[in-house]
């Protein structure tokens, strides 16, 4: 399926019926165990690609060249709708411009940018900044401008939350909104009064809600969410996070006996293959060989 008609169904499918329920990915094994199980999106979460790919926290250091080559992996290795994680643009209204075209080239549905300072930090960790209200709106103006499919959406995060309090947060999120982003998404609220606040206060628009597990926003069933007005909830790091819990356990088995067979905490060698559509390639292989 070509991407502008990945871009459009997922549009649409925002847009009606229950939220879409979106795990976040680090990589494209991840992408595709994603769309195995079912699900309709796929998140490309810089906080995973960070943890996974350098082995660091979420301060911001991977940059477009990196986000654009693993987007390009993962529309490579699913046809899920993927929302990519932009981080703050990187840079001014003309770095925010190059970074659309950039990651919609190499295949997103969706870019998330924010209204952090440079360098950037997670959502959930304390000490963020943001810029100021003029430069975030020039940042989603700049975004709304630049893409170049009108079914690429453009997800406007505001991190004031942490910052100026929750009614600058909304205040922030109604501004976007008027520079012409498709979805608002307020980082981090801290409670049920606050979650169900952001969907009353910016009706019309689709929202998103990030919920991070051990993180600051209360955990709360995708159905309660829909019933609020979230069209989308987004488990940026539960596959990353439990693929760390699931290294550490059989690995530490590992360690303790000496040895581990498929009786372990293992997925066969056969399931593996099959992630990764080794059948696939065995056919293409006959079908050229030579």
């Amino acid at each position: 399926m070509m991407n502008h008609e990945i871009n459009r169904a997922f549009k649409q499918r925002i847009l009606t019926g229950k939220p879409v329920l979106m795990p976040g990915a680090a990589n494209a094994l991840a992408a595709r165990i994603i769309e195995d199980q079912g699900f309709e999106a796929v998140y490309l979460s810089g906080a995973g690609l960070t943890n996974t790919y350098l082995g660091m926290p979420d301060l911001g250091f991977v940059g477009l060249a990196d986000i654009a080559q693993h987007t390009s992996t993962i529309r490579d290795a699913t046809e899920l709708p993927i929302v990519v994680d932009a981080d703050n643009g990187f840079g001014n209204a003309l770095n925010v411009r190059h970074t659309i075209r950039t990651l919609e080239r190499a295949g997103a549905s969706a870019v998330q940018l924010e209204d952090q300072k440079s360098p950037k930090r997670c959502g959930h960790f304390s000490g963020k900044e943001v810029v100021p209200l003029e430069e975030a709106r020039v940042r989603i103006r700049a975004a709304v401008d630049a893409r170049q499919d009108e079914n690429t959406l453009i997800v406007a995060r505001t991190d004031a939350r942490a910052t100026d309090g929750y009614s600058e947060a909304l205040d922030r999120a109604a501004a976007f909104i008027e520079e012409g982003a498709d979805i608002t998404f307020v980082e981090a609220p801290q409670s049920e009064d606050e979650l169900r606040g952001i969907p009353a206060a910016l009706k019309g628009t689709p929202q998103l809600v990030n919920l991070v597990v051990g993180g600051k926003t209360p955990i709360l069933h995708a159905d309660d969410l829909g019933e609020m007005g979230f069209s989308l909830v987004l488990y940026a790091n539960v596959a990353l996070q439990s693929a760390v819990f699931g290294m550490q356990t059989a690995l530490g088995q590992l360690k303790e006996q000496g040895k581990m067979d498929e009786s372990g905490p293992v997925a066969s060698f056969l399931e593996r293959q099959r992630l990764v559509r080794k059948d696939l390639f065995d056919d293409l292989e006959k079908r050229y060989s030579v």
